[in-house]
């Protein structure tokens, strides 16, 4: 039976980042540089930053912006790096939440190579790895072999406007209201 969707939670989510995290430093690859991939990746990419005690650099791509964020389109990577450590250098780490058709990820190593003349190795860190994908990523947590739809848990926020933020939240409000007091 195929697996079609995959639902992970905060805690789910945060544990798969740690796992990542020690699977780079147990392999002993050492880098210079650490760059996410926006948006999917700045969540891995701020743990390492704080774990490995590196400046994060940040490159922009989006392809999954149809359908709140749940169909795939034309692939944009931006054209500059936002980073307080100065221009990538030496052993690059790239993360980013999940390689799903290749494209992205392939691109984004292309782009590096072909900007930044420094940087000596490239390697690639992901969470999930899907079996549809043609690229393989250095590190992965999880590799899917049906490809399903991984349902994160920040994906609330893609069809959330601020109106029905401020409608749940006053919701929760006054049901903390009606609790007993403990």
């Amino acid at each position: 039976m195929s697996i079609k969707h995959l639902y992970v939670d905060w805690e789910q989510y945060h544990r798969m980042i740690e796992q990542l995290a020690l699977q780079v430093h147990d392999s002993g690859f050492r880098f210079d540089s650490l760059l996410c991939l926006a948006r999917g990746g700045l969540r891995i990419g701020d743990v390492f930053s704080r774990l490995y005690d590196v400046p994060l650099a940040i490159l922009a791509a989006s392809s999954y912006r149809e359908a709140a964020g749940t169909q795939q389109g034309s692939l944009d990577i931006a054209e500059f790096i936002t980073s307080t450590g100065g221009a990538l250098h030496g052993n690059l780490l790239l993360v980013d939440d999940l390689v799903d058709s290749g494209a992205t990820l392939l691109r984004a190593v292309e782009h590096l190579r072909r900007r930044y003349p420094l940087l000596r190795e490239v390697r690639t860190a992901v969470l999930w790895y899907k079996a549809v994908s043609t690229a393989k990523p250095d590190y992965y947590v999880q590799f899917l072999p049906d490809s399903p739809w991984i349902h994160q848990p920040f994906e609330i926020y893609d069809a959330l406007r601020p109106p029905q933020l401020a409608e749940r939240l006053a919701g929760e409000a006054i049901q903390e209201g009606a609790r007993p007091a403990t």
